[in-house]
């Protein structure tokens, strides 16, 4: 996921407004977001959107297949590396996040393998990054899977001293997509061009800003923020105290401002940022949030960027472009909210005397 903040996750111009809680134009599913709130009430949904949005996703793998001519400079880099590098980023995140042995756990594992064929096993980045020295798109995809232990040598041995040049230290970009890059070099396990530290003061999320100034594209620097911080919510103690309470304090507001909206991508992205805080999930907002979504999402398993949801009984209710990325963010945020209720869940259990566990 490399949105920037002023694009959407499809790389188009951000149009559409988050509205502010309470405004009028809600979608009936999400005036449901009131009643939706019971104890247990994510826990009771959340298995079963995470193994659909995974099953809507494997049967239709063949869409993120790479074309043949994907070196050749008239090539759509948002239409087709782009969706393979989210499926390999966020499948390798729920591969590392769903229990080994689950159905989910196995077939997250094959579709990073599927993107990492697509790729040639990394010799395709390699001539990316030959083509292209001074981007650092293939040097992001390449981490998502040299996290997971998949490398390639010649690919390392050309970024190595790419890396180290001043024109890669010095590359002009919002400071959220350089965290972002900061994450991906500590992937790769080299040194950072700069102090994680300093980039985030100047993002968004960083500066706390007034939460009131919350829209969609801030919105989704914040979240790509907080997932570059935390490595894709594998490392929530990352987050700074003070950026933990501000999260706590607003995610519920502006989460019932995308329902409103039907800013269904973005509403995925804000679960994803509360599963990923350090301490106690924050079971509320999470009992509230998932069972609207779980309603929005289709019997086929593939979940609308935006907009009403329709009623299409058809395999394919919407166009792929319009529902890959949102589908994945889906099945992403729910396995992040399922550890992180099931460890709250945990650590109940273990200073509670006499209670019984159960896992859902």
């Amino acid at each position: 996921m490399t949105t920037t903040a002023t694009e959407d996750p499809q790389g188009r111009p951000a149009r559409e407004h988050v509205r502010a809680p309470g405004s009028s134009g809600g979608s009936e599913v999400s005036r449901a977001a009131g009643a939706a709130g019971a104890p247990g009430a994510a826990l009771a949904v959340l298995p079963g959107v995470l193994a659909s949005a995974l099953a809507w996703t494997d049967a239709h793998r063949t869409r993120f297949a790479l074309p043949d001519d994907v070196l050749e400079p008239h090539t759509q880099v948002n239409a087709t590396l782009k969706p393979l590098g989210e499926l390999a980023q966020l499948g390798s995140t729920i591969r590392r996040t769903t229990a080994p042995g689950t159905p989910e756990h196995e077939l997250a594992g094959d579709l990073v393998a599927y993107a990492w064929e697509q790729l040639h096993e990394g010799a395709l980045l390699l001539e990316l990054l030959r083509a292209e020295p001074f981007a650092a798109y293939p040097y992001e995809i390449y981490a998502a899977f040299a996290g997971y232990g998949l490398r390639h040598e010649g690919f390392e041995a050309l970024a190595r001293p790419l890396t180290a040049t001043r024109a890669w230290a010095h590359t002009e970009q919002h400071a959220n997509r350089q965290l972002g890059l900061v994450n991906s070099e500590r992937r790769v396990g080299v040194v950072t061009h700069t102090d994680a530290g300093g980039v985030l003061s100047r993002t968004w999320l960083g500066g706390l800003s007034e939460p009131w100034m919350f829209e969609g594209p801030s919105g989704y620097a914040l979240t790509h923020t907080v997932f570059h911080l935390t490595d894709w919510g594998r490392m929530p103690d990352r987050v700074p105290k003070k950026i933990d309470g501000y999260l706590r304090t607003w995610l519920p507001a502006w989460a019932d401002g995308c329902l409103e909206s039907g800013q269904w991508d973005l509403t995925g992205e804000l679960l994803a940022v509360a599963a990923s805080l350090p301490g106690p999930a924050p079971e509320a907002l999470l009992d509230a949030v998932w069972p609207v979504l779980a309603d929005v999402q289709h019997p086929t398993g593939c979940v609308p960027e935006t907009g009403v949801p329709v009623q299409d009984p058809a395999p394919d209710p919407y166009p792929f472009i319009d529902c890959y990325h949102s589908t994945l963010v889906t099945a992403f945020a729910a396995a992040l909210s399922l550890r992180s209720l099931r460890q709250t869940d945990a650590r109940t259990d273990e200073t509670t005397p006499g209670r019984e566990r159960h896992t859902p």
